[in-house]
């Protein structure tokens, strides 16, 4: 896990001044920067073969699949500045979890990386790590909806039923893990979308950050506040679940909060938004009661651009029960009947 040269020694001169990266053995060519959030930043870069890599058979030696290998040699890479020991552990079980899953449907990690730094007075961070992943500039869900939101464009009918069907099976893939696995964050933010001529889009779920064993047992108020304290930091509030605004003092938690934040996501897919955004932009409004009283507002028009079948399928998803929510084999079921409709 470990690195022998840092390669970025200060944040801004790497990015204004093209620097290079290692991780570990390889070298990468920063191009430009694609995103940042929080304590991380992601860059378009280029890997740059030296004899060393060269002689080691460079990155295409560590990849468990070839087919991650870029044709061009780009990739995207994650830096996280990381202040203290329990960011460093958060970034440990990020790179852990990352590494379970093989699946199209999920983002790989193809590589990564924590070294320390010496802090200075212009930095107080005492690590940084960098996790390398394949690149997809098409851009998340969320760039997408924004741009066609501004178009006042729609996905057709089955390339919205298309986007969700592979997000199912990424999900599908975690859910039944041993043990299952819950993503906690599904949203547009970390759906990443590739445009393919004549084709359905395709979608990647990315950032593991959150993920965690889906199945828990609250035993205690504690317990219940403690889960409640955990999804407010790293499950989004608009796709959140109501067993996770609200936990019971006894109950069980499993991979169906992964179901709730999917019916929302369907929407969004359709509308661009969450299903109780609208809570946000009203006088008074409370996002929380919106989505624990499961208050649903379609978005206003005499016609709308999907059938009401759609709707519906959203809404079964968006039990506020968990016990009752439907599982993901349930799902999928349910979409290839809908893309077997739609399609013909």
């Amino acid at each position: 896990m470990g690195c022998s040269f840092s390669g970025l020694n200060a944040l801004y001169d790497a990015v204004n001044g093209g620097g290079d990266v290692w991780i570990n053995e390889n070298r990468f060519k920063i191009v430009r920067q694609l995103g940042e959030g929080g304590f991380a930043y992601v860059f378009l870069v280029k890997e740059v073969v030296t004899d060393a890599s060269a002689a080691s058979g460079g990155l295409s030696n560590k990849l468990k699949d070839p087919s991650f290998l870029s044709d061009d040699g780009t990739y995207a890479m994650k830096k996280v500045l990381i202040q203290n020991n329990e960011q460093l552990d958060l970034v440990r079980e990020e790179i852990r979890v990352s590494s379970l899953f093989t699946h199209p449907n999920l983002l790989p990690l193809l590589d990564h990386a924590i070294i320390k730094v010496k802090a200075t007075q212009e930095q107080s961070w005492k690590h940084e790590a960098y996790l390398l992943f394949p690149v997809h500039l098409d851009g998340t869900l969320l760039d997408n909806s924004t741009t066609m939101k501004a178009n006042k464009e729609f996905f057709s009918t089955v390339d919205v039923l298309q986007i969700f069907r592979q997000l199912c099976a990424g999900l599908k893939h975690m859910h039944h893990f041993d043990p299952p696995y819950a993503h906690n964050d599904v949203k547009p933010g970390n759906i990443l979308i590739t445009h393919r001529k004549g084709q359905a889009p395709r979608a990647i779920l990315m950032d593991f950050g959150s993920a965690r064993p889906a199945r828990k047992q609250i035993q205690s108020r504690a317990e219940a506040l403690q889960l409640q304290e955990w999804a407010a930091e790293h499950c989004s509030a608009p796709f959140r679940a109501p067993e996770l605004w609200d936990c019971p003092s006894q109950c069980n938690i499993d991979e169906r909060t992964d179901i709730w934040s999917l019916g929302c996501t369907l929407y969004a897919i359709m509308y661009g938004v969450s299903p109780f955004e609208y809570a946000l932009g009203e006088s008074g409004g409370s996002l929380q009661l919106a989505i624990v009283n499961v208050q649903i507002k379609l978005p206003a028009g005499p016609k709308l651009p999907y059938p009401d079948t759609l709707h519906q399928f959203v809404t079964w998803m968006l039990q506020p029960q968990a016990a009752v929510r439907p599982r993901i084999d349930d799902i999928i079921i349910h979409v290839d009947k809908l893309i077997s409709k739609y399609s013909d």
